[in-house]
């Protein structure tokens, strides 16, 4: 299986999409976002968080792709912000494990 960073890295999306998450994911802020987007209670850990996070991007891309009517392109934003934020921080927590 691959590790959580090769799964995010290998993502492709729309340009335009790719671009306005990482434009977001300057100002993302954990509190805020992943309760909005995972609902409100006891945030899971940063690798939990991704991986829930990429389900739901996955599930959201497949409803772009078949252009159905559910599919809600600031919820798919929303999800990519938050995705691109938790890698963030997942990146940082596992680089000071190393230290």
């Amino acid at each position: 299986m691959q590790d959580l960073m090769t799964m995010i890295a290998t993502l492709r999306r729309p340009r335009l999409l790719a671009r306005a998450a990482k434009f977001g994911a300057q100002d993302y802020n954990r509190d805020r976002h992943l309760q909005r987007i995972l609902g409100y209670g006891r945030l899971p850990g940063n690798g939990a968080a991704l991986m829930r996070l990429m389900d739901m991007e996955r599930e959201q891309d497949t409803l772009r792709k078949e252009e159905d009517a559910a599919y809600s392109l600031v919820r798919h934003l929303d999800l990519l912000i938050a995705l691109l934020g938790e890698a963030q921080l997942y990146q940082a927590s596992r680089a000071a494990q190393f230290e």
